[in-house]
């Protein structure tokens, strides 16, 4: 049987304390292909994102994939990274939180690319109606 990371339950568990503390969550994202965030806004091949409920729309915290809608200099952007690309979660008014090793994302090849954000303008996969199914069957 194959080992689940505890990353995406650290995530979803650090975000639910700032949330109910009142703090504001920011993930820090290593930046790869993968990753669909506005580039002009990438230092040092890392971006800041306030995920904060006032900062975001429809925010979706699976397993793989971190997706949300967000405005950047007054312009509406889906975002859509990679668990494995997050480096850091903290609350930014305590700058408390948790930093990660960052891997390589590597696109499961029993499923189509569709399921990859790409650089177009299409929804970033969350799961909703007329996408396609993020379950994968398991022998």
């Amino acid at each position: 049987m194959t080992s689940v990371s505890t990353k995406p339950y650290l995530l979803r568990a650090l975000y639910e304390w700032c949330t109910d503390s009142g703090y504001t969550p920011h993930l820090v994202v290593k930046v790869d292909q993968y990753c669909q965030v506005p580039q002009e806004f990438v230092r040092d091949g890392y971006i800041t994102l306030n995920i904060g409920a006032l900062a975001t729309g429809k925010l979706s915290m699976e397993n793989d994939w971190i997706s949300f809608n967000a405005r950047f200099s007054g312009v509406s952007r889906s975002i859509a990274v990679p668990v494995s690309a997050v480096s850091a979660i903290y609350a930014r008014e305590t700058q408390e939180g948790m930093q990660f090793e960052t891997e390589e994302y590597e696109p499961d090849q029993d499923i189509e690319s569709e399921d990859t954000p790409d650089d177009s303008n299409d929804d970033p996969p969350s799961g909703g109606a007329g996408k396609a199914p993020w379950l994968k069957v398991v022998k």
